[in-house]
């Protein structure tokens, strides 16, 4: 018998042997029923998790790949009880939002007529897993839990690990894990970063509510009609197909030629050039001040739209701020480099046996992120060229170590303490908002940090958000009051600036409605402005173009 320690417990004779080891047995979850091939024409994938756009592009790219798939709605109050109910207590808010909005998805499904057998059997969830410090790894878990709870026992979910893939043996043929569903799933999220972005940065200071939502939906309209008609991969040439048999070189000349089709092809290219014109037809006005909040936190928490962060970024907006949102992409990357991190650990503790293996591994990883922050600074150029480019992750490590060991890992590891040191540095924002579920342990850990950064950073404006569905009121009361502060460093910020140029916003506003094409949608800030606020920058800028010789 042991106790709550895991070691045996002293009877007052003897310690009670354990069990052999021979006999001993890991526990494994039940095995879910196959999904082969030739279920696939009739069965359809269900996924969620990510934003709106995202998930919009992932159909996209998974229906070009001869997937019936369908997105879950945004979840919302009804699926956090919904998770409530069918889930065991205590556990975190994205758990219960997310595994609630399955289960209230399959019940609609069955009002509608369907069959719980038939949903059973024509339905599979996918969802994102992973090892570590949370209940994230319990998730799998919980979905079953709770399905089995609702009457819907036996159906499949699909388990994707972070850096591991999918598990082959149980998914069997139904989902054909090669290279072109990887990038599928990448391509989706790129495109999906660039979309949100610019809309956080056009929709603060549109003339007519509304316009920039209606943009973007004719811009998801197009990147999905372009993603789905996709013309096939042409066929080699003899050439190719000659250099293509050269073992290494054929397997690099081939990744190379994938992610240029997935991710920066022509017709995406395309594309992206006609969303730039819906979007660059919005009418904006750029001269009104708002402060700018950077989005950190719990990667769940940080992405959702709508109850699962009390709608914080509507919020935001609505009380007078620009958002930055903080995008998928840069966790791609920091999975990159994490991955890289541990190669390299693990290569010296090896004693350098393999060598060549080492060499390969890190060459082909690297290659990977090199092709990936091309194609988004390539597409993102397409798009008007605003998108901010992910921060380096060499210098993230350098800013955040000194306070969060970047080898401790869970959630973005070291990087939420990183990303808000940059930011401060830098002066990309006058607030930092921290959003996470209630007790969701690496942002906890981040939190104890941020007492430090912020003593050491004391212009900082930092406030840690806890959501757990209920207390909206609260949280938002608590963002109105850091808001105020924020707003005044905005405006004197914009006074400034405005007085630095010589010119009264009056001229300004006069020069604009004679120029009215300086005052577009895409506006860019310059580099290394040290200006947070977007009216400071563009103020600054205009009063450059009025004081140039005509």
């Amino acid at each position: 018998m042991d106790d709550c320690s895991g070691f045996p417990r002293h009877t007052g004779q003897h310690f009670h042997s354990a069990e052999p080891a021979d006999t001993r047995k890991h526990f494994l979850p039940p095995a879910p029923r196959p999904f082969t091939a030739e279920q696939r024409s009739n069965t359809t994938l269900l996924y969620g998790g990510l934003t709106l756009k995202h998930e919009q592009l992932l159909k996209a790219c998974l229906e070009s790949l001869g997937y019936r798939c369908e997105h879950l709605p945004t979840p919302d109050l009804e699926a956090l009880q919904t998770g409530k109910e069918y889930s065991n207590n205590g556990q975190c808010n994205p758990t219960y939002f997310t595994v609630g909005n399955l289960v209230k998805y399959l019940q609609q499904l069955q009002k509608a007529g369907k069959s719980r057998q038939e949903i059973i059997d024509n339905y599979v969830f996918l969802t994102a897993g992973s090892c570590g410090p949370c209940r994230f790894g319990m998730y799998e878990a919980e979905y079953n839990n709770a399905l089995q709870n609702a009457g819907f026992s036996g159906f499949r979910v699909l388990l994707f690990q972070q850096t591991k893939g999918y598990d082959a043996d149980r998914l069997e043929a139904g989902l054909q894990t090669n290279f072109d569903f990887y990038l599928s799933i990448v391509h989706s999220i790129l495109l999906g970063d660039l979309l949100n972005e610019v809309g956080y940065q056009i929709r603060p200071y549109e003339r007519e509510p509304g316009a920039t939502d209606r943009a973007l939906e004719q811009c998801a309209e197009v990147l999905y009609q372009a993603i789905r008609n996709r013309p096939d991969e042409p066929e080699s040439s003899r050439w190719s197909a000659a250099l293509d048999s050269i073992p290494l070189l054929g397997e690099l000349l081939n990744t190379r030629r994938k992610l240029n089709r997935f991710l920066s092809s022509s017709e995406i290219t395309r594309a992206l050039a006609q969303c730039r014109d819906i979007l660059s037809r919005i009418e904006v006005d750029r001269t009104q001040v708002k402060p700018v909040v950077q989005i950190t936190g719990e990667f769940w928490a940080q992405l959702a739209e709508g109850d699962g962060n009390f709608n914080m970024f509507r919020f935001l907006e609505n009380e007078g701020a620009e958002v930055r949102i903080n995008p998928v992409s840069p966790w791609l990357l920091y999975i990159f480099w994490d991955i890289k991190k541990g190669y390299r650990e693990r290569f010296g503790l090896e004693g350098n046996r393999n060598p060549l293996r080492y060499l390969y591994r890190m060459a082909a990883i690297t290659l990977g992120e090199k092709m990936f922050l091309r194609s988004y600074f390539r597409l993102s150029s397409v798009l008007g060229g605003t998108v901010r480019q992910p921060v380096s992750l060499k210098e993230l490590e350098r800013l955040g170590h000194r306070y969060y060991h970047s080898r401790i890992t869970g959630g973005e590891g070291h990087l939420e303490v990183a990303k808000s040191i940059h930011a401060v540095q830098h002066h990309e924002c006058h607030m930092i908002l921290s959003l996470k579920p209630f007790g969701c342990m690496p942002s906890t850990q981040s939190d104890g940090v941020m007492a430090q950064v912020v003593s050491d950073f004391p212009e900082m404006i930092f406030l840690p958000i806890e959501t757990a569905g209920e207390g909206e009121i609260n949280a938002h009361s608590r963002v109105q009051m850091a808001l105020g502060e924020a707003r005044r460093l905005a405006v004197a910020e914009f006074d400034s600036a405005l007085q630095a140029t010589g010119h009264t916003l009056g001229e300004i506003k006069v020069y604009l409605e004679h120029n009215p094409e300086q005052n577009t949608a895409l506006y860019r800030s310059p580099e290394g402005s040290r200006l947070a606020g977007s009216a400071a920058n563009f103020v600054r800028e205009i009063a450059r173009r009025m004081d140039r010789p005509s």
